[in-house]
């Protein structure tokens, strides 16, 4: 044996391997030692022997490993030369232990296709070749399937039994429920999170957001627990999630493709709603605002599900969807929308009446636009304020100067115009700046 090799003691009444087979080389790294082991493993089940040389010449904890496991660990000695390779070393080592070949492997992950391997070395005259490795199969992406529910013991049964169909896991936040809630979702098949107290239908949004987190999700999908959204567009959502990047995908109501009967004054409600969020965004083109602002049928990418978790501005209440929708906006997300089915023929839908529902959306959206658009809010309704103030002093003026008599009126508009939107343009500023300041 070559005095530029040593070889640490193997004990062969513990390895069963066959020096009939090539053997396979293997490159320790100062990283790699998690992979030098596994991938040792699985060599000698297979009845070929690893052979283990380091890239540096130091005791790794890899070779450490290696030598735990029965492998052939071969060390550089003092006097190797620089032009002394890892492959040239194992190489020298197997020809000299008597193996047939060598099956080089010197990457640092991925595993070595053993069969397809010896068959490349049979179709060649060399002594070692380059193994061939397994191919890398990506693992299926993990669906969750999140749904707030409070008091829906009457419908949760079938929405988890039915959304089981599409998704790796199904999460039922129970929002504090007094009913059977609970027990209902657990017996369908879910995992359920609960609420001491009720805190709102944002509030379990927030923690279907922190669950997925923590799951590792790759794609959240968001079901209402009445029965309205129809769990069989789940696919369709990811799918477009797919294919787009989009972080955000919304199942809309509005589309032309869409099957939904909606109530024509709920139809009339959120067409109000979604022109007054897509103004509040800053969307003005038609082509890119948001048709269905208000859908709680939505798909959440990895990313957004990560951030979500951790921005506690959203809301607890109904408006949570609109706070959604301004997160996803601030952080620069991709947001699209496909056509969905909606049954709004359920009991109870909606714990909220309309008016009500519709004006919590409304002061919540005048509320962000104040604090995120203070300029489109108090800036540019001050400037118009003032300058009306002008249009009535003229006409104060010039009646004063054409009839000799004071017109009040005209005087007291002007006046008025004039404060207010002194007072508005400066108030707008002052909270722009103060917002520029925040960021």
């Amino acid at each position: 044996m070559s005095d530029r090799i040593q070889q640490s003691p193997a004990n062969d009444s513990t390895r069963e391997v066959s020096k009939n087979l090539p053997a396979v080389g293997l490159v320790a790294t100062e990283s790699n030692a998690e992979w030098i082991a596994a991938e040792i493993l699985r060599i000698h089940s297979r009845a070929h022997q690893a052979i283990v040389t380091a890239a540096v010449d130091a005791d790794l904890q890899a070779l450490t490993f290696a030598r735990w496991l029965d492998a052939e660990v071969v060390l550089p000695s003092g006097n190797w030369a620089e032009a002394d390779s890892p492959r040239e070393r194992l190489q020298l080592f197997a020809k000299e232990a008597g193996y047939p070949g060598l099956l080089y492997h010197g990457e640092e992950d991925g595993s070595v296709n053993l069969p397809a391997s010896r068959d490349a070395l049979k179709n060649t005259e060399k002594f070692t070749v380059d193994a061939q490795l397994e191919p890398v199969t990506e693992a299926d992406p993990t669906v969750m399937v999140g749904i707030p529910a409070y008091n829906e013991a009457a419908t949760i049964g079938t929405v988890v039994e039915s959304a089981k169909n599409y998704a790796d896991t199904v999460l039922v936040v129970d929002d504090g429920s007094t009913d059977d809630t609970v027990e209902v979702a657990a017996a369908a098949g879910a995992t359920v999170y609960e609420h001491d107290r009720n805190v709102g239908y944002g509030g379990a949004l927030n923690s279907i957001f922190d669950q997925a987190d923590r799951g590792d999700a790759d794609y959240l999908v968001i079901l209402d627990a009445d029965g309205q959204h129809d769990p069989s567009d789940i696919p369709e959502l990811i799918e477009q999630q797919q294919e787009s990047g989009a972080e955000v995908v919304i199942g809309n109501r509005f589309d032309e493709d869409a099957d939904t009967e909606m109530p024509l004054y709920r139809r009339f409600g959120l067409f109000a709603v979604n022109l007054m969020t897509n103004l509040s965004l800053g969307i003005l083109r038609p082509t890119k605002q948001i048709s269905d602002t208000q859908s709680g049928f939505r798909a959440y990418s990895t990313e957004a599900i990560s951030s979500l978790a951790e921005d506690n501005s959203i809301g607890d209440h109904m408006d949570a969807s609109t706070n959604i929708l301004y997160h996803a906006h601030s952080n620069g997300y991709q947001v699209v929308e496909v056509p969905t089915t909606i049954d709004y023929d359920v009991e109870a839908s909606n714990n909220l009446g309309p008016v009500e529902h519709g004006l919590t959306l409304v002061g919540n959206i005048i509320r962000t636009v104040e604090r995120e658009h203070p300029i489109m809010l108090l800036g540019v309704p001050g400037v118009s304020c003032v300058l009306m103030g002008f249009v009535f002093t003229y006409f104060t003026m010039f009646n004063y100067l054409q009839s000799g008599s004071f017109p009040l009126g005209y005087a007291l508009a002007s006046t008025t115009f004039t404060i207010i939107g002194i007072l508005a343009s400066f108030t707008g500023i002052i909270l722009h700046s103060l917002e520029l300041y925040r960021k």
